[in-house]
């Protein structure tokens, strides 16, 4: 199969979820973290990786490590197939490839037709390897977070908290931040981040629909710029996605000057295109944490110059 192409148009609140199976079990990805479909192929093992690689192979020009997806999910050996397929994503600027059984096809959905697990299916974690559950007429997928699956494997590849300079001591930004993540593991880890670099008045949302009800229950104070000073948000989340909360607030007339930074492990040059349509201020992929102070900074002193 060749390269995918993202059909969708900005701001929709709406996915593209590629569906595929394991052992029979109906999965799904955002169609814009693939990059192709391939064929199983022979796979070089790597010594001493984690259990869920399998090893790496170069069907191009370019390496990839390859993730044993059924042996991730299960913990059980994998039967290797020939008719397997690789799964050959792109996100956070990284290319991966996930074995599965078969690929069904594409699916459009609504984001609000997308809930977050229960956390009573997460085995005893904070929170579950699913970015959420959609019903598609009888059968449910579970759309599965490839972010964390991936920091889970590889660690290092996660957001690192020595890419920021600490603040100096007493040093605060008084500017509140509206950060919508749906993610409790990476919400926690960048308001770590944003604590050390000296933005401690930060205002967390599950998803893009929660920040915007606050955004819209603030919008005609008459001291909305101390309520929010600045918005940043993920693109995957359940109910409201980020790219939606861009548009709404952006075409908004008491929103609109407000400045919005999308940050999220999707940034290529495709949802680049679509994020400044929508018109937000600065887009930056996951885990560039440093790069996200930087820029924060950056905005807020050009917003005070103004003044």
């Amino acid at each position: 199969m060749s390269e995918t192409s993202i059909l969708l148009e900005s701001g929709t609140n709406e996915i593209e979820i590629m569906e595929f199976t394991i052992y029979g079990e109906l999965y799904g990805i955002n169609v814009a973290k693939v990059k192709e479909i391939m064929m199983s192929d022979k796979v070089k093992p790597i010594p001493h990786s984690d259990p869920s690689v399998e090893g790496i192979f170069k069907p191009r020009d370019i390496m990839l490590t390859v993730v044993d997806l059924p042996y991730y999910l299960t913990n059980r050996k994998t039967d290797k197939q020939d008719k397997d397929l690789f799964i050959i994503t792109n996100f956070n600027k990284t290319h991966i490839a996930f074995r599965v059984h078969t690929v069904v096809g594409i699916r459009r959905l609504s984001w609000e037709d997308i809930r977050k697990p229960d956390k009573t299916l997460n085995s005893g974690r904070e929170e579950g390897i699913a970015t959420g559950i959609a019903q598609c007429g009888e059968e449910l997928i579970t759309i599965l977070d490839f972010e964390k699956i991936v920091a889970e494997i590889a660690p290092e590849t996660g957001i690192k908290l020595n890419e920021v300079s600490t603040a100096p001591d007493g040093y605060r930004h008084t500017e509140r931040i509206i950060f919508a993540e749906d993610s409790v593991l990476l919400s926690r880890m960048v308001e770590q981040a944003l604590n050390k670099a000296g933005y401690h008045n930060i205002v967390k949302f599950n998803n893009g629909r929660e920040a915007w009800d606050y955004l819209s229950s603030v919008r005609n104070d008459s001291d909305l710029y101390d309520k929010v000073g600045m918005v940043i948000t993920d693109i995957e989340m359940p109910e409201m996605d980020g790219h939606h909360l861009t548009k709404l607030v952006k075409e908004d007339e008491k929103l609109k000057e407000i400045p919005l930074i999308i940050f999220s492990s999707l940034i290529n040059e495709e949802m680049e295109r679509k994020g400044k349509e929508l018109g937000a201020d600065e887009q930056l992929s996951k885990p560039e944490i440093g790069h996200l102070v930087s820029v924060m900074d950056g905005l807020f002193e050009r917003r005070n110059k103004k003044e």
